[in-house]
C-alpha cells in the first residue's frame, strides 16, 4: 500500500525540504533511482513578479534534492496570460530559466493567436496536449505534442497532456481558433488512455499527467485510467496540499495508487512532489509540499532580464495605505476591486462600473505604485467599453455573482462594483441591490421585479461586454462605446487626474449576509 508522507507547508523552502525526508539512498540493481523529486507550478497567469521569487524557490530546491534523487520540473500550463507578447515572452524564458521540460496546454497558451507562432521557437520545453486537433496550417501544430518520454539518469518517464474540454468558453478570440477540436471530457479519458498504452508498450512504468481539465475531472481521471502514477492538475486553481485517500490519492482501474495535486493560481504558491518507487515503478511512498512563494525574494537576475524584455516600470501614483491580501478572493469583497472600479466610473464618466474578480490577481500595496506591479495585479489586457445595461440586466448579471458563492470553484466569482451596492447570501442568493448617484444617493432596485426600461450607462471590460465567463445578459459589445485602455492604464489616468496618495478600502458596497 502507499504510504503518504505530509508535512507541514513553510514559507521557506529550505524548510520544508528539510521535512521531505530526502537523504541519500542507494539506486535499484538496474542503475535507476527510485525516488523522484517533482518541482511543479500551475496558472501563473502572467504574475511575472511571482514567477521572480518562484526561480529563486527553483534555485534553492536544486541545491537540497540528493544527487541520486531524479528530478523533473514540469508545469500544468496558464503560464501565460493575455495578448501582450512581451509579457508572455518573460513568462516563456522563466520557465525556460527554471529549467521546466515539459507542459500542458492551457486555455491561457492559446492567447495572442496573431502572434503566437513568434513564441514558439523560444519555447524550451515541450507543449502537450492529447485531446486536441490542430490542423497544419496553425502555428502550434508542429509544437503540441501529445506525449514524450523523458530520460533523467538513465530513468524514463512517460509524460502526458490534456488541455481545457471547456477551452472555447474560455478564449477571448476563439473564432480565430475554430479549426481547433477539443474532445470532451469521456473522450479525453479515452486519449490519456491511449497515450498510456503506447507509453507502456514501450517498457516505461513511471507515467505523469500533465492536466488543465481541473480538479474534479483530474479525480475522474485517477480512477477511470489505468497506468498513471501522477497527476499534475490545473485550470481550476485548487490549492491541493498534503495527500489524502479519496481526496487526491485514488486507484486506478487496476488497484494501483494515483496521486492528485495542483497548486492554486497566480503564482502563490508552488509545489514539490516526492516518491518512492519499487521495483515495479509503483509509488511506494508519496510526500506533497506546497510553499508559498512571498517567502522568497525576487530574484534580481531574473528581474533584471525581464525588466530588458517588458522595460523599466515607471511610478504612477502612492498608495497610503492598503488592506491584505484576501484568503478567498473570487468570493469575497474587497477594498482593492473597490477602488479599480471607482477609477472605472471616474475617468470614463459612468453610472456603474462592472468588474469581475476573476481578472483580479494582485493587491496594492502601500508605497509607490509603478506600472510592473500595478499590471501584475490585473495583467489581462482587456479593453474596457461602455454600454447602456437595463435594471434587469444589471440584477441577472449580480444573480450569477450571488450564485459564485455556492458553485464549483466559486466560478465566476463575484463582480465587483462602483455606483452600486448589493448584498448575497452566504447560499448564493442575491438578497438586495441599490443604484448609488455620484452624490451618494441611494435608490433601491427590486431584485425580484427589476425594470426593463430604467437603464444605467455602465463601464466594464470587453470580455464581460462579449458575454463571457457566465454573463451573456451582458453581451452589448458590437454596441459599446469602446475605448483602447485597460483597467491599468484606466488608474494611471486616475492619479494623473487627481495627484494625490489613495487609501484603500472595503467600504461596505458588497456584504454577505447570512
Amino acid at each position: 500500500m502507499i504510504m503518504p508522507v505530509n508535512s507541514l507547508q513553510s514559507n521557506l523552502l529550505s524548510q520544508a525540504i528539510a521535512k521531505q525526508g530526502l537523504q541519500r539512498t542507494s539506486t535499484n540493481l538496474n542503475g535507476q533511482n527510485d525516488k523522484t523529486s517533482i518541482f511543479y507550478i500551475n496558472d501563473f497567469h502572467g504574475k511575472s513578479i511571482n514567477m521572480e521569487r518562484t526561480i529563486a524557490a527553483s534555485n534553492v530546491f536544486d541545491q537540497f534534492v540528493p544527487s541520486n534523487t531524479d528530478v523533473l520540473k514540469l508545469s500544468s500550463g496558464d503560464i501565460q496570460l493575455g495578448e501582450p507578447f512581451e509579457a508572455n515572452r518573460v513568462m516563456v524564458e522563466a520557465q525556460n530559466v527554471m529549467g521546466i521540460m515539459a507542459s500542458a496546454m492551457g486555455n491561457h497558451e492559446y492567447d495572442m493567436p496573431e502572434r503566437i507562432g513568434e513564441l514558439v521557437p523560444h519555447m524550451g520545453y515541450m507543449m502537450l496536449a492529447c485531446n486536441v486537433n490542430i490542423q497544419p496550417d496553425n502555428p502550434l501544430h508542429d509544437k503540441i505534442k501529445k506525449s514524450y518520454v523523458q530520460e533523467v539518469n538513465g530513468t524514463k518517464y512517460g509524460i502526458i497532456g490534456i488541455t481545457p474540454v471547456d477551452l472555447f468558453s474560455r478564449l477571448k478570440y476563439s473564432r480565430i481558433f475554430e479549426e481547433l477540436k477539443i474532445d470532451n471530457i469521456d473522450k479525453t479519458i479515452k486519449d490519456v488512455q491511449t497515450e498510456v498504452d503506447k507509453l507502456k508498450s514501450q517498457g516505461i512504468n513511471k507515467i505523469i499527467l500533465l492536466s488543465h481539465v481541473g480538479f474534479g475531472y483530474d479525480q475522474r481521471i485517477a480512477k477511470e485510467t489505468d497506468g498513471i502514477d501522477i497527476i499534475l492538475g490545473g485550470h481550476s486553481h485548487n490549492l491541493v496540499e498534503d495527500v489524502k485517500q479519496d481526496v487526491n490519492l485514488f486507484n486506478s482501474k487496476s488497484g494501483e495508487p494515483v496521486v492528485i495535486t495542483q497548486a492554486g493560481r497566480d503564482g502563490r504558491y508552488f509545489g514539490v512532489l516526492n516518491i518512492e518507487w519499487d521495483k515495479n515503478g509503483v509509488m511506494k511512498k508519496v510526500q506533497n509540499n506546497v510553499t508559498s512563494t512571498r517567502g522568497f525574494k525576487r530574484n534580481p537576475v531574473a528581474r533584471h532580464v525581464f525588466e530588458q524584455i517588458v522595460g523599466k516600470p515607471k511610478v504612477v501614483g502612492v498608495i497610503n495605505s492598503a488592506p491584505p491580501p484576501l484568503e478567498k478572493d473570487s468570493i469575497q469583497p474587497s477594498g482593492h476591486a473597490d477602488f479599480m472600479c471607482d477609477c472605472m466610473k471616474d475617468i470614463l464618466d459612468t453610472d456603474i462600473a462592472l468588474f469581475g474578480s476573476a481578472t483580479i490577481r494582485g493587491y496594492f500595496e502601500p508605497g509607490k505604485l509603478d506600472t510592473r506591479w500595478l499590471e501584475d495585479i490585473s495583467p489581462f489586457k482587456n479593453k474596457l467599453v461602455v454600454a447602456n445595461y437595463s435594471e434587469k440586466e444589471i440584477i441577472d448579471a449580480l444573480k450569477v455573482s450571488a450564485n459564485s458563492m455556492v458553485s464549483t470553484n466559486n466560478k465566476p466569482g463575484i463582480v465587483h462594483v462602483s455606483g452600486l451596492e448589493y448584498s448575497i447570501s452566504k447560499d448564493g442568493k442575491l438578497v438586495s441591490a441599490a443604484f448609488v448617484d455620484k452624490n451618494g444617493n441611494k435608490t433601491p432596485i427590486s431584485v425580484s421585479n427589476p425594470r426593463t426600461d430604467k437603464f444605467y450607462k455602465t463601464a466594464l471590460t470587453d470580455f464581460y461586454a462579449q458575454g463571457h465567463d457566465g454573463f451573456p445578459m451582458l453581451k452589448k459589445y458590437d454596441s459599446a462605446q469602446k475605448f483602447d485602455i485597460d483597467i491599468c492604464k484606466c488608474i494611471e489616468k486616475y492619479f494623473e487626474k487627481y495627484q494625490k496618495p489613495v487609501d484603500i478600502k472595503d467600504d461596505g458596497r458588497i456584504k454577505i449576509v447570512d
